[in-house]
């Protein structure tokens, strides 16, 4: 075991602070990576302040991890020290079971380890830890490959947000002569524009705020509706072949369902804590398909990354101190940043 610093929530109405806790040191399947950049995502806020009612504190969060390698066990084959490598949301699964087998770990019928505020089966007695830290040790299997071109602390939220909204566009096939529309510019919104984009598809932005017009054209969107203009969504009736809602909050489905072709899919990323209510008659009578999403398994998230590399894209980024971390997390909940806070660890203190 080795002593790491973080920044933690202790209780659910605590602010995050300082934290010292030990990490275990590399088996022969495992790398240690030196954390430079952590995004912040809206599920850390959820999970810090025991919002979903599954937080067991202190809660190290932190799922969008991106470093340098600087221990490998003696059977790690693709990695070495001083290599870029990243970290998503997930450092284990059971690799047995179906969906384990076919590549798509986030889906594990025994429940995937999440990087943080999950028992740790590699270090029994322990929970894990996320990229609010100085270093983290993984197994390899759940490591990822950093294409070197890319800028690093941009890279960071591409390990939630960029496969959170990639994965439903390479699964549903979105390409070139396809109208594709994407629902609110957000940390996901602004990624999924930019991926459907340089996958060939004609993308439309759909968002409440006639401020984000410009922004959503800058990110490459075709078009932007305003979804509070009754008429302007009337005139886009029945002739969408697919939907992203990127959308967290409580909000009438039923709008965008009737925006779909006949076999045309909405698919859900944004989770609303309040759920959404379905009207069946917006799904039945044209065929339409309604379905959710959640990121993508190992080998998809290194496709995404490769596909980020080919094409120049990486999240828009606002850079904090570990020090403004509460700040930060008033700012997302208003909703209040372009387009992802990243943490600059560098800035960690060294000891708690």
């Amino acid at each position: 075991m080795f002593a790491c610093t973080g920044y933690a929530a202790q209780a659910a109405d605590a602010p995050l602070a300082p934290f010292s806790f030990e990490r275990r040191d590399p088996g022969p399947d495992d790398v240690q990576i030196e954390i430079l950049y952590c995004g912040v995502c809206h599920s850390d806020i959820h999970m810090a302040r025991g919002e979903w009612g599954v937080s067991v504190f202190p809660v190290v969060p932190g799922h969008e991890i991106v470093g340098k390698v600087v221990k490998v066990g003696a059977n790690v084959s693709k990695f070495a020290p001083g290599q870029l490598a990243g970290v998503g949301c997930m450092v284990d699964s059971c690799q047995e079971c179906a969906s384990c087998r076919d590549g798509e770990e986030q889906y594990c019928e025994k429940g995937f380890t999440g990087t943080y505020n999950d028992p740790d089966k590699k270090t029994p007695g322990q929970r894990t830890y996320g990229g609010y830290s100085g270093a983290i040790t993984v197994d390899q299997k759940f490591v990822l490959r950093i294409p070197e071109t890319l800028e690093l602390k941009a890279v960071a939220p591409l390990l939630c947000a960029g496969i959170t909204t990639y994965s439903p566009l390479r699964h549903w096939k979105v390409g070139p002569g396809q109208k594709v529309g994407i629902v609110g510019l957000g940390g996901l919104g602004h990624m999924a524009v930019k991926l459907a984009v340089a996958m060939g598809a004609d993308v439309t932005l759909f968002t409440t705020s006639a401020g984000k017009i410009e922004d959503g054209k800058r990110l490459g969107a075709q078009h932007v509706v305003i979804s509070k203009d009754p008429d302007a969504m009337a005139k886009e009736a029945s002739s969408f072949d697919f939907i992203l809602d990127c959308v967290a909050a409580k909000h009438d489905i039923n709008e965008y369902l009737r925006l779909l072709k006949r076999d045309g899919s909405l698919v859900q990323v944004g989770i609303p804590p309040e759920g959404l209510d379905v009207q069946v008659f917006s799904i039945a009578f044209p065929r339409r398909h309604f379905s959710g999403s959640l990121i993508g398994g190992i080998a998809e998230t290194q496709e995404m990354l490769d596909f980020c590399a080919e094409h120049g894209i990486v999240s828009d980024i606002e850079m904090i101190t570990i020090d403004k971390i509460n700040e930060a997390y008033e700012r997302v909940v208003r909703s209040d940043v372009k387009y992802r806070f990243v943490i600059d660890m560098a800035s960690l203190p060294k000891a708690a």
